[in-house]
């Protein structure tokens, strides 16, 4: 059974040039203890749809969805009061930039223990120790020492342990990190997606990982969602859609990716920007990037069909088996 169902999600932004239509039509689902990725380029949507499942879209952005529930509770319906313990005691989140997310005056002791007391009504001496325990988690060396430190006597990675233990505190049954590696060097990355990778075993949660890494994406998830211009136009299994992209988008991303095995090769690029959102032209929003087009492109807007076993794709040059560019 699917923890989190997401229905035709939109998400809407009135401004002076016309409606941003920044997430237009995503369905999705994330199972109990599954890691679903989220892909694309800056600006495709992938934030703001994490935003929306939690309805912190900043006004005047509007959320509207044919279904949107998390462990039988209805996202969209719920009142305020129900939507902050949600956030606090069943979902946790993990932004890109600790430092901003921690407050800078108070120590990491007195960030962690006011949510344990607060969301978990813990006594000042369990929540001492569940701190302590929390960070020795994530890999924190002297624990208890460190609870008398502040954000800034820690190093990026060490703060970014930081903010897991505390979206991991309250025990949750989901957890959404977006772009929670970007601003680390390589060698922190690989270790905090090792830290991840045995906690979402050990604790059995749920994980939406949102990236523009597609190779922190292939070590980490079981399926992807690619997304561009507010939709997702492929997903499926991730080695089945890193191995045999179906969507022209998706082959672009792949062949724009540094790789060992390429050393010399000129880096492929998606020549061209993203679309106009506020201007939809009723046709796949990547025509006029796309190099795999065919004459059906220029006709119609292409739907997600079954490209493979659990395997979706929105592209008529796969429907119509033009495959020269795929991958195979």
């Amino acid at each position: 059974m699917s923890l989190l169902v997401v229905e035709n999600l939109r998400t809407e932004f009135p401004t002076g040039r016309g409606l941003v239509r920044a997430v237009d039509g995503v369905s999705f689902r994330v199972d109990a203890g599954e890691v679903l990725g989220f892909v694309g380029e800056s600006g495709s949507g992938k934030s703001i749809t994490a935003l929306s499942l939690l309805r912190l879209v900043p006004k005047p952005g509007r959320i509207t969805a044919d279904g949107m529930r998390f462990a039988g509770t209805d996202l969209l319906a719920a009142t305020e009061r129900d939507l902050r313990q949600l956030r606090t005691r069943q979902i946790g989140v993990v932004f890109q930039d600790p430092l901003r997310s921690l407050n800078p005056v108070l120590t990491i002791g007195r960030q962690l223990t006011e949510t344990l007391r607060r969301h978990l009504g813990l006594s000042g001496n369990e929540a001492r120790k569940r701190a302590v325990e929390l960070l020795d988690m994530v890999g924190i060396p002297l624990a208890a020492k460190r609870l008398a430190s502040y954000p800034h006597e820690f190093s990026g990675g060490m703060r970014q342990r930081v903010m897991i233990a505390i979206a991991l505190s309250c025990n949750p049954r989901l957890l959404i990190a977006d772009e929670a590696t970007t601003a680390l060097d390589v060698t922190v990355q690989a270790q905090i997606v090792e830290l991840l990778r045995t906690l979402i075993r050990e604790l059995d949660i749920a994980v939406i990982w949102i990236s523009h890494d597609l190779g922190l994406v292939a070590q980490l998830c079981d399926r992807v969602s690619v997304m561009y211009a507010g939709r997702i136009v492929e997903s499926g299994p991730v080695r089945q859609v890193f191995r045999q992209p179906s969507h022209a988008y998706t082959v672009g991303l792949i062949a724009s990716t540094p790789r060992l095995d390429r050393v010399g090769h000129r880096l492929s690029t998606i020549e061209g920007l993203p679309p106009d959102t506020t201007r939809p032209t009723g046709l796949c929003a990547f025509l006029p990037r796309c190099g795999l087009s065919v004459e059906r492109c220029r006709q119609a807007h292409p739907e997600p069909r079954p490209v493979g076993p659990d395997h979706l794709a929105a592209c008529f040059a796969h429907e119509g088996r033009l495959r020269e560019g795929f991958p195979q």
